[in-house]
């Protein structure tokens, strides 16, 4: 709470849920201890989140990884994308993410889940390609957006203390067992 609140930033009156931050919010509060983002591109906003772009991408039947120009995903195949952007969410923060709509009506499904308070680092998504054609995915490209949630107050263990299996990756990171 006292990095948001030194931003002026008051959400007591959220105490019953988990607020999603706004554009001006997230803007607020990008540089400080509840939330950086690396390279944060304020174009790349949305109300309600910020669009993060493919920094590389790999097909792990091929083991092909791509981390410049364009990544030609083939049909029907499983893949993963690792964001340009290294995310890092302070102890008040949460993060959503979601595909951005135009690769999911191109037949690209993904699965997302939260992303911890406490979090830092590059975010791997892992997709299938649905469609039989294959799919070109340029580096560099908006991909998925994230929303950030405001916890009702600071986590008592942050995702490092938690588990931490992937705190501080870079590019894609192939799940640890």
């Amino acid at each position: 709470m006292e990095a948001l609140a030194e931003t002026g930033i008051g959400l007591t009156r959220f105490e019953s849920g988990m607020p999603v931050l706004s554009d001006a919010t997230i803007e607020e509060l990008v540089g400080t201890d509840a939330l950086n983002v690396d390279p944060f591109e304020a174009e790349n906003l949305t109300p309600n989140g910020l669009d993060l772009r493919v920094g590389e991408t790999m097909v792990p039947s091929m083991d092909a990884t791509t981390d410049e120009g364009i990544a030609t995903i083939p049909g029907r195949e499983r893949f993963l994308v690792s964001t340009q952007e290294v995310v890092t969410l302070g102890p008040r923060l949460a993060g959503q993410l979601w595909i951005r709509s135009t690769y999911a009506r191109k037949g690209i499904m993904a699965a997302f889940g939260k992303v911890e308070a406490g979090f830092s680092g590059t975010l791997t998504i892992a997709c299938f390609n649905a469609s039989k054609d294959p799919i070109e995915l340029p580096i560099g490209e908006r991909f998925c957006q994230i929303a950030f949630e405001a916890l009702t107050k600071d986590a008592d263990a942050l995702y490092e203390e938690r588990s931490g299996n992937y705190q501080g990756q870079r590019g894609v990171t192939l799940a640890s067992d």
